[in-house]
């Protein structure tokens, strides 16, 4: 323990957004410092971890049989243990690089969706540990999202916030630093890009690879109709001929694709809308339903959710990193925020 403490004075405390499709990484008194993709490339003859983040990502379906490039999470949760504790030991050393610190062991910061089991709180502890962590903290990714947010957590006021990120959506309701009603649903950004893999297969006989999916919903994904027509490529594989096969798409037909997952994220919202106490609805109706993650960046996604709930919809101050600047805000203020932290298992 005391050499932990000892240690401890040469870390850097940090923050993490542990999240299915990117890791992003704050630092104490320096801010974020790291956004990747959470990938990783391992060697299966050797056992060895060729790269991880943007390097494991340019290799995702482009490796010879032995090399897989693979998410180890999945939902949200670690689907892989000792992958993601190789993960963030590598992000815990690359903020150290450079400095003092042999050994590093900081206190650590990390966002989980709210859904997860014990079983599953306990698998992001004992990594983050291993990893070397001197201790762990854990906090709700909407609640870490409406710090982020500036959102007024802390007050007998009614906060909504909406995260949208790759693996869970987390709809929320904050106050005095809790949540009152939620959900965590497994509908989210991969299960957008899916519904995209799966429309080229049915619609088109095409073999999509999911970061191409994901490209396509970036670049031409929306909830309603657009001023102009916007189109992008689809490249594959043809499932008849087996040869490569490029066809132009609108955004029509992407949404079109999309409008299963659309409608439940909206109908979630409207069920924890209804599930609200009357006082903090009416703050909710006052201050709006704010929107964090990298999925509420889908084209009129905002104006859409607007149109159904009938309440006021706002996008948070950069939404992709809502989650780890909130948890930068704790790692910055641990005493004051323990009250919003998950009592450690």
């Amino acid at each position: 323990m005391i050499f932990d403490s000892i240690l401890g004075k040469f870390s850097k405390d940090i923050g993490i957004d542990l999240g299915t499709a990117n890791t992003l990484v704050y630092v104490k008194g320096r801010g974020i410092m790291i956004n990747e993709p959470s990938v990783v490339a391992l060697n299966q003859k050797t056992g060895q971890i060729l790269a991880i983040g943007e390097e494991a990502r340019k290799m995702v379906g482009r490796t010879p049989a032995h090399i897989v490039a693979s998410r180890p999470m999945r939902d949200g949760v670690i689907s892989d243990f000792e992958v993601t504790e190789q993960m963030l030991k590598y992000f815990i050393d690359r903020v150290h690089r450079g400095s003092l610190s042999f050994m590093p062991r900081p206190r650590v910061v990390i966002g989980i969706p709210s859904g997860v089991t014990e079983v599953e709180r306990k698998a992001v502890e004992d990594a983050a540990r291993n990893a070397g962590a001197r201790e762990v903290y854990l906090v709700e990714e909407p609640i870490a999202a409406a710090i982020g947010a500036r959102l007024p957590v802390q007050d007998a006021v009614g906060s909504m916030i909406v995260d949208i990120g790759g693996g869970t959506t987390e709809i929320a309701v904050i106050s005095l630093g809790g949540l009152v009603t939620g959900k965590s649903i497994r509908v989210a950004g991969d299960k957008m890009n899916e519904d995209i893999i799966n429309f080229a297969r049915e619609d088109h006989n095409i073999l999509l690879g999911e970061r191409t999916a994901e490209e396509i919903k970036i670049s031409i994904g929306s909830c309603l109709d657009l001023d102009e027509e916007l189109q992008a490529t689809m490249r594959g594989r043809d499932l008849v001929s087996g040869l490569p096969k490029e066809i132009l798409i609108t955004d029509s037909e992407v949404r079109r694709a999309l409008e299963g997952s659309v409608k439940f994220l909206v109908s979630s919202v409207k069920e924890t809308i209804e599930d609200t106490p009357p006082e903090l609805l009416a703050d909710i109706m006052r201050n709006g339903i704010i929107l964090a993650g990298g999925g509420c960046l889908l084209r009129r996604f905002d104006e859409m959710l607007q149109r159904e709930t009938k309440v006021p919809v706002k996008l948070s101050e950069d939404p992709l990193t809502a989650v780890v600047r909130g948890t930068g805000i704790i790692v910055e203020n641990i005493d004051r925020l323990r009250d919003s932290l998950i009592s450690s298992s």
